[in-house]
């Protein structure tokens, strides 16, 4: 079942990862349910930075590696397209656990859906292919100039009789996950987050941009265009350029609307996101590519492509630290470290990852989650060791 690794993508991948943790942990660490009035000068300094350089570039990355990777896995599976399917439904699986058991931040669940699609893709030429994840990538900005905020949530009332149900109330909700000291108790906070998580992917029309991300990936997938850098140099550079051109200044706006709560409207505020997000993305991708190609065999490279190797196990175990750290049922030090801290947290534990996986990666042909989907996937067991046959 081994197919050729492209080093530049597990490498990618691994930055892709530390970029997730980096975005992902201010809320494990309750600090987004913090009152910005409370927020002190490093915080406000600490987000603004966040802000522009990390939020919704690198999910954007890791949304156009997931891409890639589903191309890849399309073309080894041949005309079997539904070995795919079935590795798209144990990844819903995987989400949907993650979702309801450990952290209701969950994006594995969606990314399943939306893989599922892409088969309906495979005829488009790559110009078609683009063409289409251009739509998808605009559509949002155009829903929310149609609907706006009279997007009324049909899930609020069930989220807070859920709430309700198990005490928590708005006076506590900041604080139930560092307070509470049971899973049960950590598991009734879940329930209403998967709840607010369904919205959320509505409500944000987060399904189109992650489609349209994914096929972009896709069609990089398709022509292969990180199996030779150096020919696509011209193009990495026009990515990189045009990329930071366009997304450094509008970032500054998408920045200053998020911090200073929309002032112009969320319409303005989905343009800005357009413009900055996207573009500051895929000029981090090309410009990893480019530096990549420059000294390949860098040991700076071979770190990162250790986590990059194992990213679904990493992104899950993710949660699971941070669940340890943050919340009752562990260090609960949830609500008690600023946003600076937090961020400071999450390079030690993608630092404690990458030796982790390269520790794993000595003995093992895969992480464990990746083993095991890989196994419910081809309905077979695979050998997991090195030393195995």
């Amino acid at each position: 079942m081994e197919k050729k690794r492209y080093v530049v993508l597990d490498a990618l991948r691994g930055f892709a990862i530390l970029g997730i943790c980096l975005a992902n942990f201010p809320e494990f660490s309750l600090w987004t349910f913090s009152d910005s009035s409370t927020w002190t000068m490093t915080d406000k300094v600490t987000r603004a930075i966040q802000t522009f350089l990390v939020d919704g570039k690198f999910y954007t990355l890791f949304s156009l590696l997931f891409g890639m990777g589903f191309s890849i896995q399309l073309e080894n599976a041949g005309q079997k397209t539904r070995t795919f399917y079935r590795r798209m439904i144990i990844l819903f699986l995987i989400g949907l656990c993650h979702l309801f058991f450990l952290w209701s931040g969950d994006i594995l669940m969606l990314y399943a859906a939306m893989g599922m699609l892409l088969p309906l893709f495979k005829r488009l030429s790559t110009k078609g292919i683009l063409i289409s994840a251009g739509i998808f990538l605009v559509l949002p900005v155009v829903c929310e100039a149609i609907f706006g905020t009279t997007l009324s949530d049909p899930l609020e009332a069930e989220q807070w009789r859920i709430c309700a149900l198990y005490g928590i109330t708005e006076a506590n909700f900041g604080t139930w996950l560092a307070d509470i000291t049971s899973y049960k108790g950590m598991l009734q906070f879940l329930h209403q987050g998967a709840v607010e998580r369904m919205w959320e992917f509505v409500s944000s029309y987060r399904f189109f941009k992650v489609l349209g991300l994914f096929l972009i990936g896709f069609a990089i997938g398709r022509e292969k265009l990180f199996a030779d850098l150096g020919a696509h140099r011209k193009l990495l550079k026009n990515i990189l350029l045009y990329g930071l051109l366009l997304g450094i200044p509008v970032s500054f706006f998408y920045t200053w609307s998020s911090m200073a709560g929309e002032p112009l409207g969320s319409v303005a505020h989905s343009v800005f996101y357009l413009l900055s997000v996207y573009p500051m993305g895929f000029a981090y991708a090309a410009g990893f590519c480019m530096l990549f190609d420059r000294s390949p065999e860098g040991k700076g490279w071979l770190l990162l492509t250790k986590p990059g190797k194992v990213a679904c196990t990493n992104y899950l175990m993710q949660s699971v630290l941070g669940v340890v750290i943050f919340y009752g049922i562990g260090f609960g030090l949830g609500g008690k470290v600023g946003l600076l801290g937090t961020e400071a947290i999450a390079a030690g534990v993608y630092a404690l990852e990458i030796a982790a996986s390269a520790l794993w990666l000595n003995y093992f042909r895969f992480g464990p989650v990746e083993w095991v989907w890989r196994m419910l996937t081809y309905g077979q067991r695979l050998p997991l060791r090195k030393t195995d046959k």
